[in-house]
């Protein structure tokens, strides 16, 4: 179960990095940049886990309605608002600057992680 975690968190931490590294409002101002990687990964990951899927019930009817579409908004939602926590509650320095890097970095995320998934879990997930 451990083992678990610590690899979708480790594969989070990869798609942030990712995310950092394409997305030009998508900053990390920290002296210690794994720090606030790691830091910012464990947020998403309990924000993702908890507060993702009432956005989704909340919303199931205009996922319906725009054939699943709305999800890339929740996306960038739980990034924007993982980023802030982040600042606010530990102090780290990741930035999400606005709509479009949230929307492009939750875009970028979502396709990291599924990838990786796919490699080392295989779609068992």
């Amino acid at each position: 179960m451990l083992k678990k975690i610590f690899g979708h968190w480790l594969i989070v931490l990869v798609a942030l990095i990712a995310a950092a590294a394409f997305v030009p409002g998508i900053e990390v101002q920290d002296t210690n940049a794994w720090i606030a990687f790691a830091v910012m990964a464990a947020v998403l990951a309990l924000i993702n886990a908890i507060i993702r899927p009432i956005l989704s019930f909340l919303s199931c009817g205009c996922i319906i309605v725009t054939l699943g579409l709305f999800m890339v908004v929740i996306n960038a939602f739980t990034l924007w608002f993982s980023a802030e926590i982040a600042q606010n509650w530990f102090g780290i320095g990741f930035y999400v600057e606005g709509l479009w890097p949230a929307l492009l970095g939750g875009i970028i995320i979502s396709i990291v992680s599924f990838l990786l998934s796919l490699v080392f879990y295989g779609g068992e997930d």
